[in-house]
């Protein structure tokens, strides 16, 4: 079980009340109806843009919009949401950090606050009775392995939140930036949707360019990296290989390890949840550690934490 104390609050003190009543609104709320927003809208975004490709072929700044897009919002849940706040795999400055939060809620995953309790729970449970998005918390067999599979890709998003989610999050939320760059969320969002529809409107200089970077840059790269995002969950955790012991059943698998920048060495993150590189073999690709080393190189990053050689001997599976 990974180690949670340093930033999982059990109570809270009474002059911060107050402010611990508030947390549990935002981060407690029932926001289902937001995230079947989420999960649909960006999908039938899709279908549409199949729609209007269909005997006309997508022109290369549509394309590249989607492909720049997918990275900006890919690497801000990555390096911000998950390395940054989650687990404080680094330290970065001020502006970094709105950088990353602005970047990781145009992604349309959710809060910051949200994201990462949901995602430190899952730490504190992993695979385990608990766990928000496990899949294999249900019974034997194919049926099982589906049901499993569905609820840890999209099943878990549409259920309420845990009521003790908040308590996951107390030390972000002391953080008056933090807690107004999360609040901005739906900002973030629509920011996500009107910056490709406006460069694509620019480049072309038409209004069919804004619409295809409003579709493509917009919406079917929110359904590309809501789907990667979600797979490290699911397929992360069903298929792959481990090259360390772990309580749980997580897997490292190539192909994620790229699309999602790194993430997809999910059993070598499980095994060193605070490590900033993923990778930890020199052919392991690991995207954002690569980028987090650029930052330290400028001295935009520091504190840097990596395991030990002796610690990844130790944790090594026979």
């Amino acid at each position: 079980m990974t180690d949670t104390s340093s930033y999982v609050s059990l109570s809270q003190a009474p002059a911060e009340q107050s402010h611990h009543d508030e947390l549990e609104e935002v981060v407690g709320a029932d926001v289902r109806i937001w995230n079947v927003f989420g999960v649909t809208v960006p999908f039938v975004g899709l279908v549409v843009a199949i729609v209007l490709l269909w005997g006309h072929g997508c022109g290369w700044v549509a394309l590249g919009l989607m492909l720049g897009m997918y990275c900006v919002t890919g690497l801000g849940i990555t390096l911000g949401f998950h390395r940054l706040f989650t687990h404080r795999a680094f330290e970065t400055n001020r502006f970094v950090k709105i950088v990353l939060i602005i970047m990781g809620s145009m992604s349309a995953e959710g809060t910051l606050l949200t994201w990462v309790a949901q995602h430190r729970r899952h730490h504190q449970y992993p695979d385990r009775e608990g766990d928000p998005h496990s899949p294999h918390l249900h019974e034997q067999g194919v049926a099982g392995l589906l049901a499993g599979f569905w609820h840890a890709h999209i099943g878990w998003f549409l259920k309420p939140a845990d009521p003790e989610l908040p308590r996951y999050v107390v030390d972000l939320w002391r953080d008056p930036l933090i807690r107004r760059m999360s609040a901005l969320f739906k900002l973030w969002v629509v920011l996500g949707l009107a910056l490709p529809a406006a460069i694509g409107g620019l480049l072309t200089r038409s209004w069919n360019g804004a619409l295809l970077g409003f579709i493509w840059g917009g919406f079917v790269r929110m359904f590309l990296i809501h789907h990667v995002t979600w797979s490290i969950n699911s397929v992360c955790h069903l298929w792959g290989g481990r090259t360390y012991r772990t309580v749980d059943h997580s897997r490292n698998n190539a192909i994620f390890a790229i699309l999602a920048f790194g993430e997809g060495w999910h059993n070598n993150h499980h095994a060193f949840p605070t490590s900033a590189r993923h990778g930890l073999k020199w052919w392991q690709i690991d995207t954002s550690y690569l980028i987090i080393q650029g930052l330290k190189m400028v001295g935009m990053a520091w504190d840097v934490k990596l395991p030990s050689g002796e610690a990844m001997a130790a944790k090594r599976a026979a």
